[in-house]
């Protein structure tokens, strides 16, 4: 897929018998999701407008259009949606959307190359950039914070890291 969709959210399954989804919002404000419609699949080959009709555990429930039945709700679960660049807010200078994060070049402070992003992780007490090295058993984890992370050059590519002395290649 280009890179001129962002992944915005996931469908949870149906939420009654009506055609009616419970979605999950990966959103900063979690209720912009509806706005940043349509609203496509990963591949690009459906679309949806959204209307969000209420909230429930850890996202909202939403109508998508043509969407009528549970079982074509049911048929989505798991579908993450990505919203056009486009319709996104710009961000300010010190933060990032993950899909840009993903792919770049991550070097020391020295210089040497630590690996590429693979992913951006976060389990609720902040981001977590996994990085791959070719020859490594491991990914390295690291921290996305201002102290190990100081330089994110989209620009250029690259990442330049100070990763903590137990995390280091």
């Amino acid at each position: 897929m280009a890179n001129d969709r962002i992944c915005v959210g996931a469908i949870g399954g149906a939420f009654g018998v009506r055609g009616e989804v419970r979605l999950k919002s990966y959103c900063a404000q979690p209720e912009a999701i509806a706005a940043y419609a349509p609203l496509w699949t990963e591949d690009g080959k459906r679309s949806f407008t959204v209307r969000l009709t209420g909230s429930t555990n850890n996202g909202f429930t939403a109508r998508l259009s043509g969407i009528a039945s549970k079982e074509e709700a049911d048929a989505l679960r798991g579908t993450e949606l990505f919203a056009d660049r486009t319709k996104l807010p710009n961000l300010p200078d010190d933060e990032f959307y993950h899909a840009d994060l993903i792919g770049l070049a991550v070097f020391d402070t020295g210089g040497a190359q630590l690996g590429t992003v693979r992913a951006v992780h976060n389990h609720g007490a902040g981001d977590i950039l996994e990085i791959f090295a070719p020859g490594r058993r491991t990914t390295l984890l690291l921290p996305f914070t201002r102290a190990i992370v100081p330089t994110v050059d989209l620009t250029a590519g690259r990442i330049i890291a100070d990763p903590p002395e137990e995390s280091e290649v």
